[in-house]
């Protein structure tokens, strides 16, 4: 498991990147083909209730998966974006499992 955390134009949070790590975890537990996983964290100025912006693009075999969301903190965006995921990998896993 390969966890690549970027920060930009956020200050960089161990707390956050070990949250994020927890969460990847689990999924790479349960689907054993992930090679990867890039993040990034941003925050847009502009959006002042939300702006909390997290990207995860997951590396495994086929085209990648990437998932985004935009919210109130950024562990609500993990969350978000992991769940964005895990519907995107069951899908795949359908797809894996009739070839």
């Amino acid at each position: 498991m390969t966890v690549n955390i970027q920060y930009v134009g956020v200050d960089v949070s161990e707390t956050l990147s070990k949250f994020t790590e927890e969460k990847l975890k689990k999924i790479f537990k349960k689907y054993e083909f992930l090679i990867s996983a890039t993040v990034y964290f941003k925050q847009d100025e502009n959006q002042h209730d939300t702006g909390k912006i997290c990207n995860i693009e997951l590396s495994l075999p086929g085209p990648r998966i990437f998932a985004t969301s935009n919210e109130r903190n950024f562990e609500v965006s993990v969350r978000e974006t992991i769940s964005d995921l895990e519907r995107q990998l069951q899908k795949r896993k359908e797809v894996f499992k009739t070839h």
